[in-house]
């Protein structure tokens, strides 16, 4: 109940300014832009699919996802209201994994916003929903993920765009660390280690309907890495 309280402060947080909304906005404007507008455009194949559009997910969220999370921890250093929050009755990893509940949902209200693309599929053709939500749980999931190690980023600095520079590169090599599995020069255990952390290659499976337990899991452990780490951070005391 407490993680409830502390994530709905967040959540609510986010959109006391006109930022909320224009990030929430950006996200699915880009992803239906991308699918609908850019490349390999949904109208020229002629399948009432959205694997074109999932696959474009893991990069939107190397991008969105640090700009949802920058201000999370980094503000309240900057503004000097990290030390409140720590005389208030919870403990640090209550506030740690409220508040990333808290930005968690608002990605959640982003994602929701871009079922305006299936809806418009739907429309055009016989969608299969079924890949769909599959997709649409795998996203949130990464998300998570990557959320988890932006707020871990924020703790770190007291500067949003720092945090949000950090976040988006941290992120990106995560999305692309599998490109080491094409170097030639490359040993055969670190190609499958990079295959294995890249965030996209645990996503491929979701992004084309099948609910692979095994990537949930890699990043349900990846959030509880972070977020432990983001624990250990504040608990050191050097912002306070």
């Amino acid at each position: 109940m407490r993680l409830l309280v502390i994530a709905r402060r967040e959540f609510f947080a986010y959109f006391e300014s006109i930022i909320g909304y224009v990030v929430v906005a950006l996200f699915s404007a880009l992803a239906a832009a991308l699918f609908f507008l850019v490349g390999d455009v949904f109208f020229s194949y002629n399948q009432a699919s959205l694997r074109h559009f999932f696959a474009n997910m893991p990069m939107l969220i190397a991008v969105i996802a640090p700009a949802i999370a920058m201000r999370v921890w980094a503000e309240e250093l900057r503004s000097g209201t990290v030390e409140r929050l720590m005389t208030l009755p919870f403990s640090i990893g209550q506030l740690v994994v409220g508040k990333f509940l808290g930005v968690w949902a608002v990605f959640a209200v982003a994602l929701g916003c871009t079922l305006l693309a299936p809806i418009t599929v739907e429309m055009l053709g016989d969608l299969d929903w079924g890949p769909v939500i599959a997709a649409y749980v795998g996203t949130l999931f990464m998300a998570g993920a990557g959320l988890a190690i932006c707020c871990f980023l924020s703790a770190t600095t007291t500067n949003q765009i720092v945090a949000w520079m950090f976040g988006a590169c941290v992120l990106l090599v995560f999305n692309l660390i599998h490109l080491l599995a094409t170097a030639v020069f490359v040993p055969r255990w670190l190609a499958e280690l990079s295959l294995n952390l890249d965030m996209s290659q645990h996503f491929n499976a979701m992004s084309r309907g099948v609910i692979d337990l095994s990537s949930i899991g890699f990043y349900i452990g990846v959030m509880v890495v972070a977020l432990v780490a983001n624990t250990l951070v504040l608990s050191s005391g050097r912002f306070r």
